[in-house]
């Protein structure tokens, strides 16, 4: 119970800092763009290079991490079929289909780990399939379906190998798998760039608070309470029916995966989605109020469960 109000707690002061960062406008009028930037270009890809470079490959045939996927397919996989019938457009369904789906694994659910779950490493599994498997896909797809779609075939066939994102991920798991150590004088210099990501995601999604309005009442109200719904309790309900019908999990392994899924969406889908300048309010607001409403489920979840 802790570890969930000491996680969320840290979230919402950073938040709060950008917040009151944005509202002085002490960063200047292109900031919080700069902040995206920073994330996006350098700082996420350095993060998740040393992340995954020093993981443990094996836990990628684990029963959680088949829960994890399977799950996460259910409530993208709604998501992209309402979006496809409502016209809500290639991007804009890609950004919601994550907002659904794509768990805050990072600077969320790592305490979260630590505090409720007793171990770190057990978020491993989520971090490893959305960032080697779901982050390249979505980001391909939103590069295809952007001016990415104009240029010529073998450009777009190595679009993956030009985002800094998907490279900084696979790169890790390259190291990883070959067993291989970084030196010291290039693993600290990276540790220290990528221990920025996650302040300017925050920060950055706190300024862009300053002067919107309330979540849930604009011409994205559609997309942004389905999202919410399918993140906060279609994909928990989900890891739960397949961890206990499909993989018989019980105990602190069920625990494990129902608490990962009800986490919120995680804030670097908001640096997507304002890097490639679409569904940026939806994101927003389904990162808002997923953020919002998992503390009640996981508290829940942590005292039926746990």
């Amino acid at each position: 119970m802790q570890g969930v109000l000491t996680g969320f707690a840290v979230i919402a002061v950073v938040i709060g800092v950008g917040y009151v960062i944005g509202r002085r406008g002490h960063l200047g009028a292109n900031g919080r763009e700069v902040l995206t930037k920073l994330a996006f270009h350098v700082a996420s890809p350095a993060l998740l290079f040393t992340t995954l470079a020093q993981a443990d490959l094996s836990v990628i045939f684990s029963s959680r991490l088949l829960v994890t996927a399977m799950s996460t397919a259910a409530a993208a996989g709604v998501f992209v079929a309402v979006g496809a019938v409502r016209r809500w457009g290639l991007g804009r369904t890609t950004i919601g289909a994550l907002c659904s789906s794509y768990v805050n694994s990072g600077n969320l659910g790592i305490p979260i780990a630590v505090y409720v779950l007793g171990d770190a490493s057990l978020v491993a599994p989520v971090l490893l399939f959305q960032q080697i498997m779901v982050t390249p896909i979505a980001l391909t797809v939103l590069d295809l379906s952007g001016a990415g779609e104009k240029g010529p075939l073998w450009r777009r066939l190595i679009t993956p190998l030009r985002n800094p994102i998907a490279v900084g991920s696979l790169s890790g798991v390259a190291v990883s798998a070959a067993g291989l150590t970084v030196p010291g004088p290039i693993l600290d210099p990276l540790q220290l760039i990528g221990g920025m990501s996650v302040p300017a995601v925050l920060l950055a999604f706190g300024i862009s608070l300053c002067g919107s309005s309330l979540p849930g009442r604009g011409s994205d109200r559609g997309p942004v309470l389905l999202s919410v719904v399918l993140k906060s309790v279609g994909q928990p309900l989900a890891a739960w029916a397949l961890a206990v019908g499909v993989f018989g999990l019980r105990g602190a392994p069920l625990l494990d995966v129902v608490v990962t899924s009800a986490l919120p969406a995680a804030q670097n889908l908001f640096t997507y989605a304002s890097r490639y300048r679409v569904g940026e309010a939806l994101a927003r607001e389904s990162i808002l109020l997923s953020t919002i409403l998992a503390v009640p489920v996981l508290v829940v979840v942590a005292a039926v469960l746990g």
